[in-house]
């Protein structure tokens, strides 16, 4: 593996992530994964703007410029301003405390604070899937194969939980409880914790998935459950991988259903799938409790973008929903970048 180009910019990467953060202001591990997350992308960014690899990246390829081209493309690719804020705010929280150790970095925090906070439109629309685009999706997994099964199960859980996708990928086998009233626990921001009920057909989807992905464990089991392979060793799978196979599929979808929207991406089934209840006469309040709002008028978006309420109780719109009817691990190698991204704290 080639050295880094700019040892000071990875040093302080490293002792942000895993000495500041950390130890010194005792950051939550959700917290840290966020910062991380955010740093993370950028360097990304940065590397494919400029085709080049992980440890060529240095301060001064990233500018007010380069940066704002970034916070462009999240929007892009579907994130609401507030995630472009907050992935700022995270960049920014990182750029303060280099130029607090490093006097040779100021320079650089001053050029990336150049960069402002996007104002919030008061009336942001809220997009969501039908539920025929929701149905063309999920058919397209063939369920007969392994990676058929596992990538059917993940979206049919993304959707009936309403989780957003990191939370998604948190899930361990022991957060599902079986019983008269299943439940999904969910590790959603800040550290907060709830349970939601997931259907009858998704019980029956996730027996089939763990006798096939978790044969030899038991219902206390804290493996992740969704992993991919690398080197014989099962590793939580990233995000990113998950909005990949289901973009897939969202494109193969879209030839049987025009109501595919282009870009398919995770938050947009946790809207449609609070947009579908709500359209079925589930009450906000509920929707609100559900989804994990902090404040109930946030949940009110859903009103606003759809007025016309029908009036049916959360069993019917469960009995048409998309998940009725529905039922290899891929190998990876570890890249210099990735293992330059667990060396300085990125991964």
């Amino acid at each position: 593996m080639a050295g880094v180009k700019d040892t000071v910019l990875f040093s302080l990467v490293h002792d942000f992530f895993k000495i500041y953060l950390t130890r010194m202001t005792n950051r939550s591990p959700n917290t840290v994964y966020a910062y991380r997350e955010s740093l993370e992308a950028l360097f990304d960014f940065v590397k494919s703007e400029r085709n080049i690899s992980l440890h060529e990246v240095c301060f001064e390829m990233i500018d007010r410029h380069m940066l704002t081209k970034f916070l462009d493309s999240l929007e892009q690719r579907g994130c609401s301003i507030q995630t472009r804020n907050h992935r700022l705010n995270r960049i920014r929280a990182f750029y303060k405390y280099a130029a607090k150790m490093e006097p040779i970095a100021v320079i650089h925090r001053d050029e990336i604070l150049k960069v402002p906070l996007k104002n919030v439109e008061k009336t942001e629309i809220i997009e969501y899937m039908s539920e025929d685009a929701v149905k063309a999706i999920l058919a397209q997994p063939d369920a007969s194969t392994p990676k058929g099964l596992r990538d059917l199960f993940l979206m049919i859980l993304l959707y009936d939980t309403g989780a957003r996708i990191q939370g998604l990928m948190d899930i361990r086998v022991c957060d599902i409880k079986l019983g008269k009233t299943p439940t999904a626990t969910l590790h959603g921001k800040g550290g907060k914790i709830r349970s939601v009920p997931i259907m009858g057909g998704t019980v029956e989807h996730f027996k089939r998935y763990a006798i096939a992905f978790h044969p030899n464990v038991d219902a206390y089991s804290d493996e992740h459950m969704f992993y991919v392979v690398r080197h014989g060793h099962k590793n939580k799978m990233h995000h990113d991988t998950a909005r990949r196979l289901i973009q897939e599929y969202a494109v193969y979808a879209k030839n049987d259903c025009s109501d595919v929207p282009d870009n398919a991406h995770p938050h947009l089934w946790r809207h449609s799938r609070a947009m579908h209840l709500y359209q079925h006469g589930v009450d906000l309040t509920l929707i609100s409790q559900w989804l994990g709002h902090a404040r109930y008028e946030t949940t009110l978006i859903y009103a606003k973008a759809d007025t016309e309420q029908k009036r049916k109780a959360m069993e019917n719109a469960n009995k048409s929903s998309p998940l009725a009817g529905k039922l290899n691990s891929d190998r990876f190698t570890i890249s210099d970048d990735d293992l330059l991204k667990r060396l300085y704290g990125l991964r």
